[in-house]
């Protein structure tokens, strides 16, 4: 199915680009988010019409990122948590646990916005990058402590 783009999507394309998905893909998922309209004459000609509104828009959701990007660059996000003697954690630090740390710290991201490879379940220092924008991704450090015992 040709579909147009009504912003950038990471492995598709820029703002305005004509791109072939999958059928279900679109239908399920792309068209109901708002982010591509099926490719037809008709939304071709009111694409036209709105480009520059949702170029602007875009350009702004892109200052937006990057002004976050400043601000959260060698950003610590220290999290503490029950764990063994050898370091082993009763459970693991999960990408909930991070977006909780980094709204205590200002940042607002969503989970789905942090990338880790797996769940962390030691104590000790990690790189873990949060995209802000489709063209942005920040490396912040998750420092896992373990909690002192009363």
């Amino acid at each position: 199915m040709q579909v147009i783009l009504l912003e950038t999507i990471q492995k598709l394309g820029s703002l305005g680009t004509l791109a072939n998905v999958k059928a279900g893909y679109a239908r399920n998922f792309l068209i109901p988010q708002g982010k591509v309209k099926p490719a037809t004459k008709a939304n071709l000609a009111e694409f036209e019409t709105l480009k520059a509104g949702l170029e602007a828009k875009e350009a702004a959701a892109l200052n937006d990122a990057k002004a976050i990007e400043a601000k959260m660059t060698g950003t610590v996000c220290k999290i503490m948590a029950n764990a063994g003697e050898e370091g082993k954690l009763f459970g693991s630090i999960t990408t909930a646990d991070i977006t909780a740390s980094l709204a205590d710290a200002g940042f607002e991201v969503e989970k789905r916005n942090v990338n880790m490879s797996e769940a962390i379940r030691y104590t000790g220092e990690y790189d873990v990058t949060v995209t802000l924008h489709s063209s942005i991704a920040v490396a912040i450090q998750v420092v896992v402590e373990a909690q002192e015992e009363e």
